[in-house]
């Protein structure tokens, strides 16, 4: 049976309402410029320049997503007892727990400045206002972007020894997310030189299996059923729903046989798409703007309750927020499942960099950041991390080190009197090899397409899965004038009956300036 992630055990609970929370935080010293809390939660998002460096002090500004990394103060009840004899129990902040073993590992104190931000955007802007930060989370595409402009930091060569006890990341990254990072490139340059993974996942269709049938959630199309009319959200930001269409409109080429069986699938799925011409952009923008009168709306946060509460049927999602939705659900009585389309999926990653304007060529500040990517890697703390916001870390444990496999296990396989269950191979995420037997999983059956499977998408999934690649500025602009179009003016919006209107209404105009023409004659 799986637990509750720690976030939404406090929303049921009550002890923040909804919209007030915001888990930002370094610990109860951080307040604003008159020691005041400006979030009345009782969790501080402290700006950058708050406090001024104490002698001997490394202060380490770091800038995450909200609600994104573990805020302690479990319960004794909430302990997550392993296999492997590991006890798991958030007590602190994950941030005071790093800069305690900080200390205590390498004799020198440490403190962070945490803040988050909302979206990849706004983390930009932040960086383009003047806000400096040594330490950030952004997703894929931004970590391109950073890595395109050259503001960041290689990760040192020491970070990349296996052989150092403490080089969590490097020892316990998955050996899947260690490949994508090391074989995707900006400027002939890998990822992994300079981003180090956190959380990951595809994106696909939340659906409430009393209104829609699996068959219909494994096909994209199905945002074009008018069986569902208004009863269906997209995703309120670009890219995603650019995805989403874009496999859409070309899905019949996608599931095609040839193009399937193609030796080069996966180098021309990618190619397909990240397709950013003029002509699949206003494609793009007829098929949405064909779309809106079936979508009940397009969403950034909102989709998750709306399934929940049954205003809506399916919701395009990433898997995190879907298993989120789901543990919601089963909460209230309600049943939800999530799908990938069977055209494409798009395959994201959030990543640890660290900026030059932070760093600053500081080889201390430099050794915190890495160290904080290590600590919030070791396995104990990667499970605390998924358990408090449902996502999926990228760490697979060293070896010898069971407790994400245990802790997956310990959220997912079926009890001894489960009578119908189904295996679940998961080798390609922990060991590399895909039919490793020490990494299956005996689920019940009837949990398929539920919670394990959005949180550790199936081999098959990762199969037909596309990195969506950093825009460059003619495809953004593009892009985002498509965006702009539709979001914003809508042609295919405006009624018949005001066509009408404005055609009577131009052609009084030209009758009444004739005449006065006429007259002046």
């Amino acid at each position: 049976m799986k637990k509750i992630s720690k976030r939404l055990s406090l929303l049921l609970a009550g002890i923040f309402a909804v919209g007030s929370f915001v888990p930002c935080m370094s610990d109860p010293r951080a307040t604003d410029a008159e020691g005041q809390d400006r979030t009345g939660t009782g969790f501080f998002a402290q700006p950058a320049y708050a406090a001024e460096k104490k002698k001997d002090e490394i202060v380490l500004r770091v800038c995450n997503w909200e609600e994104y990394i573990d805020l302690g103060d479990w319960s004794e009840e909430e302990a997550i007892e392993l296999d492997n004899g590991k006890t798991i129990l958030g007590e602190n902040a994950m941030i005071n727990d790093f800069e305690q073993w900080y200390e205590e590992t390498y004799g020198k104190k440490v403190r962070v400045e945490y803040s988050c931000f909302g979206t990849n955007e706004d983390l930009y802007n932040q960086l383009t206002l003047g806000d400096v930060y040594d330490l950030v989370c952004p997703s894929d595409y931004m970590i391109m972007k950073l890595m395109q402009e050259g503001e960041l930091v290689a990760f040192s060569k020491d970070f990349f020894n296996e052989e150092d006890e403490n080089n969590f990341y490097t020892r316990g990254v998955s050996p899947y997310i260690k490949n994508v990072f090391e074989t995707n490139e900006i400027g002939g340059e890998p990822w992994s030189k300079y981003a180090a993974g956190y959380m990951w996942g595809v994106t696909g269709m939340l659906y409430n299996p009393e209104y829609v049938t699996d068959e219909e959630a494994a096909s994209i199309s199905m945002l074009t059923n008018e069986k569902f009319k208004r009863r269906l959200t997209l995703k309120d930001n670009v890219r995603d729903s650019y995805f989403a269409i874009l496999s859409m409109i070309k899905g019949d080429k996608l599931l095609s046989e040839s193009f399937v069986n193609d030796k080069d699938y996966g180098k021309k799925l990618a190619e397909v798409m990240n397709d950013t011409s003029k002509k699949t952009i206003d494609e793009v923008q007829e098929s949405l703007q064909d779309l809106m009168d079936n979508l009940y709306s397009f969403e950034t946060d909102s989709g998750k309750a709306d399934m929940v509460s049954g205003k809506i049927v399916a919701n395009y999602q990433w898997s995190g927020d879907a298993v989120y939705a789901m543990d919601q659900a089963d909460e209230l009585g309600v049943e939800l499942r999530f799908q990938v389309p069977a055209e494409c999926t798009n395959l994201w990653f959030d990543g640890w960099c660290m900026l030059k304007k932070g760093i600053d060529g500081d080889k201390d500040k430099q050794h915190a950041a890495e160290s904080f990517v290590n600590f919030i890697s070791r396995s104990d703390n990667a499970v605390r991390n998924m358990y408090y916001i449902g996502y999926t870390s990228v760490i697979a444990g060293e070896e010898g080190d069971d407790t994400m496999i245990d802790y997956a296990r310990y959220n997912y396989e079926a009890e001894e009197d489960e009578e119908e269950t189904a295996e679940y191979p998961l080798g390609y995420f922990f060991s590399g090899d895909a039919d490793d037997e020490d990494y299956i999983i005996e689920y019940p059956a009837s949990e398929q397409y539920r919670q394990l499977y959005s949180q550790y998408p199936p081999m098959e999934v990762i199969g037909r899965s596309a990195i969506m690649e950093y825009f460059d500025e003619e495809a953004t602009r593009n892009i985002n004038q498509m965006w702009i179009n539709v979001r914003c003016f809508n042609i295919k919006d405006i009624p018949a009956y005001a066509y009408a209107v404005g055609g009577v209404m131009g052609l009084v105009v030209i009758l009444i300036l004739a005449e006065r023409k006429k007259n002046k004659l």
